[in-house]
């Protein structure tokens, strides 16, 4: 599996990844790429969810959050840089069988650090009963995406915060469940966040693809798509 790098080292936003998964999709010739990133504070929701019932504008506002919408499914979910996010791009069309590669290549790297982690039927890693990785998945023509979280850390406040539509959501009782429901990665492995991707890609990937500046352009004008407020659907904000 190649891995798939930027010819540079600067900060983007999350919406320049989405469209990065998508570029490689339409137009490398792999059969199966992975990449890992990280954004500033933002909240991802998915393809189907109405972005009023998911996210709590006024907190994300007043902390600099920045809300953005994927192609995929599932729930709504909040990433920083504490925390690392996975791209895994497949020409295999089917979708049990991509889902379950890749939570395979999860647990295998999790395992060879000594950690027990199982996988759910919803496609979560968990590690004992709680949740330590999420997945989402969309299918091009002729390729699957699977993307997911891996919470090596966060910021709680904002996790809870941010993705929960108002405060009567946020009694003592509600954090308390969420805290009950996640656990971080850092508890369990002594390496840096650093040295966990590094781990990471050295486990999974065998040689290096980097992004040429006219795929790096084709990337920032893909990425245009994910901004528009047609598709963000913003207009209730």
């Amino acid at each position: 599996m190649k891995y798939i790098s930027l010819p540079d080292n600067a900060e983007r936003r999350l919406s320049f990844y989405l469209a990065m998964e998508e570029y490689v999709a339409r137009h490398l010739d792999e059969d199966d790429c992975f990449f890992m990133w990280q954004v500033q504070p933002s909240v991802i929701f998915g393809r189907h969810q109405v972005v009023a019932n998911e996210v709590n504008f006024e907190y994300c506002k007043q902390h600099g959050i920045q809300v953005y919408r994927r192609k995929s499914g599932g729930g709504c979910v909040y990433a920083d840089k504490d925390n690392v996010m996975m791209s895994y791009v497949t020409k295999e069309e089917n979708v049990g069988l991509t889902f379950n590669r890749f939570i395979n290549m999860i647990l295998l790297v999790l395992r060879k650090l000594g950690i027990e982690a199982t996988g759910t039927t919803h496609n979560d890693v968990m590690i004992g009963d709680r949740k330590v990785s999420g997945t989402a998945f969309y299918h091009l023509p002729g390729h699957s995406i699977v993307h997911a979280t891996m919470l090596y850390d966060t910021n709680m406040d904002h996790m809870l915060n941010a993705i929960t539509p108002g405060p009567e959501k946020l009694e003592a009782k509600g954090i308390k469940s969420v805290r009950q429901r996640i656990t971080l990665l850092k508890d369990y492995i002594p390496l840096t966040l650093e040295e966990f991707k590094t781990f990471v890609r050295a486990t999974l990937c065998k040689g290096e693809r980097v992004l040429t500046a006219e795929e790096m352009a084709g990337i920032e004008q893909l990425e245009q798509t994910y901004l528009k407020e047609d598709f963000v659907k913003l207009l209730n904000h």
